[in-house]
């Protein structure tokens, strides 16, 4: 299952997804849910990366995604395949990826939501720019 942890920070919790273990899409909704609980409508736009790649779970992806837009969040999804952005998620759909991982690891984001499905946990977690992206959350208490 999802390995995550709620962090109180004022009104703001922030979530951490395991790279090393598949969520389940009901779970992560929930997480995600309890992210925007505080408010219906937010007074200012959070930014979040969800990261895909080859074998990505679809659902998890579309899930995260659909959910935190409908909470007023900017969403961006990353490909972390070297030079593309397409990617064929783990039940063959075809998902195309807002931006590469490198171009997104310049940029600052309130919340990174990695969905799982196999074997894309495994390029998320072998992916350096990511690894190095989420180090730089951690360290700046994100």
């Amino acid at each position: 299952s999802m390995f995550t942890h709620m962090l109180a920070r004022g009104s703001t919790l922030v979530t951490f997804f395991s790279l090393l273990t598949p969520t389940h899409s009901f779970q992560a909704t929930r997480a995600i849910g309890r992210l925007y609980s505080t408010t219906s409508s937010l007074n200012m736009s959070k930014r979040v990366l969800v990261p895909i790649a080859d074998g990505s779970e679809e659902i998890e992806t579309t899930c995260i995604t659909d959910t935190l837009t409908r909470f007023g969040a900017e969403v961006t999804v990353a490909s972390v395949k070297e030079g593309e952005l397409l990617c064929t998620m783990s039940r063959g759909i075809k998902i195309q990826a807002d931006t590469s991982i490198d171009d997104a690891a310049k940029q600052e984001w309130d919340l990174i939501a990695i969905p799982g499905g196999m074997p894309g946990a495994e390029h998320l977690r072998d992916s350096q720019p990511l690894v190095n992206l989420l180090k730089r959350q951690k360290q700046n208490s994100k």
